[in-house]
C-alpha cells in the first residue's frame, strides 16, 4: 500500500475533502472556467443592444472575434446545465452558413478547456483496477482502467453495497454531512464493467474494504487532442463507412480470449468509440451532426437525453458536454424528414450569423491573410498594401448586411460597427434586426447570408497567385475586388444573392476610392493625419462659431480635450459653408440641423472618448477632402492632371514627393504607391 500511497483512493478522497482536488461535472467545470472571475466579464453594446463579453474567449494569438450573441447563448446553456436545468439533458448545436466560425468556436472552446484542466487544481482523475490476473477469471489481463474515465469519487460513492456505508466512509475522510449531500448531487452508478469488476474484487477480498483498496489505483485522465480524450471530435462520414461502433465501441475478440466469463461487460471495448474517451467530464464535438445516417442520429438522441452509453442492455453513464455543428442546407433537409423531430427537441439550436462589424472583420481578415511573412514564387518578400485589409473587410462585410428601405448599405455598415451614420440612429438598425429575427427562413435574418471567411480566404489566394502580385512583389488592395468577384461568380449559386454581392462589391470599391482620396491628401500635405486634422478643424469651427468668447477677429480659444491645453482656431465661415455644400446642405435650416447633430455628438463623444476624431462620418470626411483638394491644390482635377501628365518638371517633382511620403510615412511600397496614384487619377468607382 505504501508504494501506491499517493495513488490510493484514500489519498484522493482526502485531497478532495481538503479542496486540493475537485469533483464536479463537466458543466460545472466549464461554467467555472468562463464565469469564475467576475473581472473578466464585461458589458458591451452590440447593434444597440447590451450584451456580455467573456474575456476568456478573447485570449491568444488566434482567438474568437465577435460572436457575442452566440457566446452568450452558449454560456447561458452551460450555466443552466451546471444548475441542473433542462440544458443538462440537451446538446448545443451551432447552425449556419459554411465559413462563419462554427467549427473554429468549438475547437477554441476545446483547446481552452484542455488548458483549464491542465492546471493542477483542475486536473481530472480516474481509477484503474490492479492485479486482476490474481482473481482468476481475467486470464493474463493485469490492469483494467475505467473505460469511461469515471471519477474516483464515484468509486468512493459506490465502494460499499449500501449508500449508508459509502457515506460513512466519506465522513471518515473529512467530509461534512452537508458536503456529502452536495457530492451525491453528482452521483451516478458505476458503468457496467467497473461495477462488475468491483464486485469481483469484493468477492476476491471477502468483502474486506481495506484489501479491496489495494486493487485500486488513482491516475490522471490523459489530456491529448490527438487521442481524443477529454475533448473529442466525430466528423460525419459517408453512409457506408459510418457505424455505431465509431461512437459506442464494440465487442473485443482480444479480450474474450482472456475472459473466462463471457457475461463480463469488459468484453466490450468502449474506447473504440468516440464517446467513452470523453465520458469523464469531457466535450464531444459532432461535426455536421445532421449529415449522419439515421441510425447514428437515433444513437445521438439516446446519448443526449439519457447521458448513457448502452450496448446489449449494459449501461455506462457518461459526464459529457455534447456540442455539434450543421450548415443550413443539411439542417433543412433533416427537418424535412419529420419522423426525426424528437432529436431537435433535445438540442439547443443556436443560429450563427456572419460577423457584421467591419472593424472586427479586420482582425478576421488578418487570420485569412496569415500571420507569417509572405513571399512571391521567387522567394522575394511580398509587401501588403496598407489598404488591403480595409478593402477586404468592407467588401465581405457589406455582402452580409441585408438591404433595407430605412438605411443605405453604408449606413447599415457604419451603425453595425458602432459608428456614426449621419442622422440615422442605432435604433433604426435595431428595429431592422428585430424585424428580420422574426423571419421563419433563417437565411433572411440579420447577418445569416454573405461571403464567409472561407470565401475571403479563397479571394486572398487568388490575389497571391496572380502574376501582378508576384511581379510587383505586392498585394495591391484594388486586386481583392476582382478576386472577390471571381469567388462570387464561381461559388455563389443563387442568382439573387450573386447580383446583390456584386452590387456590394461596387459600393466597397467606392468606399475604397474615398479612402484613397484621404491618403493622397495626407501624402500631399506630407502629414499622415492631415485630413483628420481638417475634419476636427471643421468640428471645432462649428462648435466655436456660436461661442460667447468668440473674438471679433473670429479667433476662438478652447481647451483641447485630447491634451487639456488651451488651443486657438480662426473660424473660416467660407470653409464651413463649402464643406456643408459638398454634403448637399444648401438651405440655412439644413446646415443648422447638421451642425446641431455634430455639436451634440461632440459633447457626447469627447466626454468618454478624448481621441474621437469624427473619421467614421464618411460624408463629412469626403466633403472635407474634396474641399481641401479644391482650395489647397487649386482643384481636384489639377492634381489629377499633374499626376497623370509628368512631362512637366514641377509635376514630376510633385509626383516624386507624393511617392516619397507614401513610402516613408504611409507604409506603401513602390508598387502599391504607383498603382494607388494611377488609380486616383482615373474616374473609376467615383461616388
Amino acid at each position: 500500500m505504501a508504494e501506491y500511497a499517493l495513488n490510493s483512493l484514500d489519498h484522493h478522497v482526502k485531497e478532495v475533502a481538503q479542496k486540493k482536488r475537485i469533483f464536479e461535472n463537466v458543466f460545472q467545470s466549464i461554467s467555472r472556467m468562463i464565469l469564475g472571475d467576475n473581472s473578466r466579464i464585461e458589458k458591451v453594446k452590440v447593434n444597440g443592444k447590451t450584451t456580455y463579453n467573456f474575456r476568456v474567449f478573447r485570449e491568444g494569438p488566434k482567438h474568437i472575434i465577435g460572436m457575442y450573441d452566440e457566446l452568450n447563448s452558449f454560456v447561458s446553456f452551460v450555466k443552466d446545465a451546471a444548475e441542473t436545468g433542462s440544458s443538462s439533458e440537451m446538446a448545443f448545436v451551432l447552425i449556419g452558413e459554411p465559413g462563419n466560425g462554427k467549427t473554429f468556436f468549438i475547437d477554441y472552446l476545446c483547446s481552452l478547456y484542455r488548458d483549464f484542466l491542465s492546471l493542477p487544481q483542475n486536473r481530472r482523475y480516474t481509477f484503474a483496477f490492479e492485479d486482476m490476473d490474481k482473481i482468476g477469471s481475467y486470464g493474463m489481463i493485469k490492469r483494467i482502467e475505467s473505460q469511461t474515465y469515471e471519477d474516483p469519487m464515484k468509486l468512493a460513492m459506490n465502494l460499499f453495497e449500501s449508500e449508508e456505508g459509502s457515506r460513512k466512509y466519506l465522513g471518515s475522510m473529512g467530509f461534512k454531512e452537508s458536503e456529502i449531500d452536495t457530492l451525491y448531487k453528482n452521483y451516478t452508478p458505476l458503468g457496467a464493467c467497473s461495477h462488475y469488476i468491483l464486485n469481483d474484487v469484493r468477492n476476491h477480498c471477502a468483502g474486506d474494504v481495506e484489501e479491496m483498496k489495494k486493487h485500486f489505483r488513482i491516475v490522471p485522465v490523459p489530456m491529448s487532442e490527438t487521442l481524443g480524450t477529454v475533448t473529442g471530435k466525430y466528423p460525419a462520414k459517408d453512409k457506408i463507412t459510418s457505424s455505431s461502433v465509431d461512437l459506442l465501441g464494440e465487442e473485443s475478440i482480444q479480450r474474450l480470449l482472456h475472459l473466462s466469463d463471457t457475461n463480463n461487460p469488459y468484453k466490450f471495448d468502449l474506447r473504440r468509440g468516440a464517446l467513452a474517451r470523453v465520458a469523464g467530464g469531457g466535450i464531444h464535438f459532432s461535426d455536421e451532426i445532421f449529415k449522419n445516417k439515421r441510425d447514428l442520429v437515433q444513437i445521438y438522441l439516446g446519448i443526449i437525453q439519457n447521458r448513457v452509453i448502452e450496448i446489449d442492455g449494459y449501461k455506462w453513464p457518461i459526464d459529457t458536454l455534447i456540442v455539434a455543428t450543421s450548415n443550413n442546407a443539411e439542417f433543412n433537409n433533416f427537418l424535412a424528414e419529420r419522423e426525426e423531430a424528437p432529436i431537435i427537441d433535445r438540442c439547443r439550436l443556436c443560429y450563427v450569423s456572419h460577423n457584421t462589424d467591419y472593424i472586427l472583420q479586420k482582425e478576421l481578415t488578418e487570420y485569412a491573410i496569415g500571420g507569417r511573412n509572405k513571399t512571391t514564387f521567387s522567394k522575394a518578400t511580398l509587401h501588403i498594401d496598407p489598404n488591403f485589409n480595409y478593402a477586404s473587410s468592407v467588401a465581405v462585410t457589406l455582402t452580409r448586411l441585408p438591404r433595407s428601405d430605412k438605411l443605405t448599405p453604408v449606413e447599415t455598415m457604419k451603425l453595425a460597427a458602432g459608428e456614426v451614420a449621419g442622422e440615422k440612429s442605432i435604433k433604426t438598425l435595431r428595429e431592422i434586426i428585430d424585424d428580420l429575427q422574426t423571419e421563419a427562413d433563417i437565411t433572411k435574418r440579420f447577418g445569416q447570408k454573405g461571403l464567409g471567411q472561407r470565401n475571403l480566404g479563397r479571394a486572398v489566394q487568388l490575389v497571391l497567385e496572380s502574376s501582378e502580385t508576384n511581379e510587383g512583389n505586392c498585394m495591391f488592395a484594388r486586386d481583392i475586388f476582382r478576386a472577390l468577384k471571381t469567388v462570387v461568380l464561381d461559388y455563389i449559386q443563387d442568382p439573387n444573392d450573386r447580383s446583390k454581392y456584386l452590387e456590394d462589391l461596387k459600393i466597397a470599391q467606392a468606399l475604397y476610392k474615398e479612402k484613397i482620396k484621404v491618403e493622397i491628401f495626407d501624402a500631399y500635405m506630407d502629414e499622415p493625419k492631415a485630413i483628420e486634422k481638417n475634419v476636427m478643424n471643421y468640428v471645432n469651427m462649428i462648435v466655436g462659431i456660436d461661442a460667447e468668447t468668440l473674438a471679433t477677429d473670429m479667433m476662438w480659444k478652447y481647451p483641447d480635450p485630447q491634451t487639456g491645453e488651451l488651443a486657438a482656431i480662426k473660424i473660416d465661415e467660407k470653409y464651413i459653408e463649402n464643406v456643408e455644400e459638398r454634403m448637399g446642405l444648401r438651405t440655412k435650416e439644413q446646415r443648422e440641423s447638421f451642425r446641431t447633430i455634430i455639436r451634440k455628438l461632440y459633447g457626447q463623444k469627447i466626454a468618454t472618448e478624448k481621441n474621437y476624431n469624427f473619421m467614421d462620418n464618411l460624408e463629412l470626411v469626403k466633403a472635407v477632402t474634396d474641399v481641401r483638394l479644391n482650395s489647397d491644390i487649386g482643384s481636384a482635377g489639377s492634381l489629377i492632371g499633374a499626376l497623370a501628365n509628368r512631362t512637366d518638371e514641377d509635376n514630376q517633382k510633385l509626383y516624386n514627393r507624393l511617392m516619397d511620403t507614401m513610402i516613408n510615412k504611409l507604409h506603401y511600397c513602390k508598387t502599391c504607391s504607383e498603382k494607388t496614384l494611377e488609380y486616383y487619377t482615373t474616374q473609376e468607382d467615383e461616388t
